[in-house]
């Protein structure tokens, strides 16, 4: 059902290891191509062109792009008193962790009469994107809302795919979670155009945002790509992907529990075990035919654990095992061995490390407090997930008096001179004529 990969005795460099555990193969410029119709429709368009796009690819026609504020509170008052609860607490938790992000505001005393002060400043207005589809989500309504709402953000709108099974409305669950965090401007729009019509705005309907954040497929991400510049975007996030480190102290039937558990999402979902232990491995493989055929979705899984981004890689020891999880940098990383907490201190790219048997991904998917929108693809070599950070921007306040200007003048215009760019170096001498 799932390949194995063996790197016992080999060292490779990080790239060769990442070409040993391959991703799911995405074409983001082909979906690129398809999508820019649907990027000048929505640019040159009104609501009704949204309402047609939704018609063409969900196969229903919403009322209203903008869902009513009697929906929500609908939705609110419909929804299961167990799912409220667990939503609660959820949400809780999220903001006791993001509460702990806020950046405090600094200054710099450069020298005497001199200051810069750098303060975080929330962006005017974000698009937030919740997909729909295969799944409902509502945990990802609460992890990108809560840190927008801490970061202070004005203006915070939501999108996600009109429902045919609810009348052309995103899905209750959705409604009801934005309903619960206070969000009143939700859109019945999804895909492409759902991020082209936060790029752009729509006359009457949607004001142009400045940031966008959120999941989506392979089109959202295109659109991401191809509007960033447009809007500020989180990042072009891909397929679900886990990670798990473990030895022989693991649990066969935990890691085949969460190999299983992210391979749910989609059929290019990528699981990979990375362990030193064979008997382990074996066991994984035992315990995935029984489970997989036990749980509801298992042609989807079945699917994604067979496909080329899927593998158990065998290593020699600890320390490969490690250089090559840092090397694949997943999205989410389990790490399941004797010395855990000692082995997660030597992780350096990951969107987020679950560390210990009682610290899997499910938990971070819902209630531990941690974000769950998370770089995918490798990004986490170079990205974090999303956080009130990400919804702040650093301005620096400048400010200098005559003594400390006066002091800098031949320094600045030394270096004005220096790159040929004189009138820099006369807006600071133009100064001293006038003291």
């Amino acid at each position: 059902m799932i390949r194995t990969v063996d790197l016992r005795g080999k060292k490779l460099t990080k790239a060769q290891y990442n070409a040993e555990l391959p991703r799911a193969t995405l074409d983001v410029n082909e979906a690129m191509r398809l999508i820019e119709p649907i990027l000048h429709r929505v640019k040159n368009g009104d609501e009704s062109d949204l309402i047609k796009l939704a018609q063409e690819f969900d196969g229903v026609a919403p009322a209203s792009i903008r869902v009513g504020q009697d929906d929500l509170v609908k939705a609110l008052d419909s929804l299961d008193p167990k799912i409220r609860t667990a939503l609660e607490l959820s949400i809780a938790r999220v903001r006791k962790v993001h509460n702990d992000q806020i950046r405090s505001e600094k200054t710099t005393v450069v020298v005497d009469g001199g200051t810069v002060t750098e303060k975080w400043i929330p962006v005017d207005r974000v698009g937030l994107y919740v997909p729909g589809g295969r799944a409902v989500y509502p945990s990802s309504v609460v992890m990108n809302v809560v840190p927008a709402q801490i970061a202070k953000v004005q203006s915070i709108a939501v999108a996600s795919p009109p429902q045919k099974d609810f009348g052309g409305l995103p899905h209750p669950t959705i409604l009801a979670t934005c309903a619960l965090l206070g969000i009143t401007e939700v859109f019945a729009v999804g895909g492409a155009q759902a991020i082209a019509m936060f790029a752009y705005g729509v006359d009457g309907l949607c004001e142009k945002a400045d940031l966008v954040t959120g999941p989506g497929n392979i089109y959202v991400a295109a659109a991401k790509r191809a509007l960033r510049g447009v809007i500020g975007i989180d990042s072009e996030a891909g397929p679900t992907e886990i990670a798990i480190l473990a030895d022989s102290t693991a649990i066969a039937a935990d890691v085949a529990a969460d190999l299983i558990s992210q391979a749910e999402h989609d059929v290019i979902a990528a699981a990979v075990l990375v362990t030193d232990s064979p008997e382990l491995a074996k066991d994984v493989q035992a315990e995935l035919k029984v489970r997989v055929e036990a749980t509801k979705h298992s042609d989807r899984i079945k699917s994604a654990l067979s496909g080329i981004q899927s593998a158990i890689a065998l290593v020699d020891n600890m320390d490969q095992g490690i250089d090559v999880v840092n090397a694949y940098a997943a999205e989410h990383l389990e790490i399941q061995t004797k010395n855990a907490r000692v082995d997660s201190t030597k992780i350096r790219n990951a969107g987020a490390v679950f560390i210990g048997r009682f610290s899997p991904v499910s938990l971070g998917d819902y209630s531990a407090g941690s974000n769950h929108v998370l770089p995918t693809g490798g990004c986490a070599c170079h990205s974090s997930g999303l956080s009130v950070q990400s919804f702040l921007r650093g301005l620096h306040f400048i400010e200098y008096n005559q003594k400390a200007f006066s002091d800098l003048v031949p320094t600045v215009v030394v270096l004005a001179n220096s790159e040929d760019l004189p009138a820099h170096g006369e807006a600071m001498t133009v100064r001293l004529e006038n003291l």
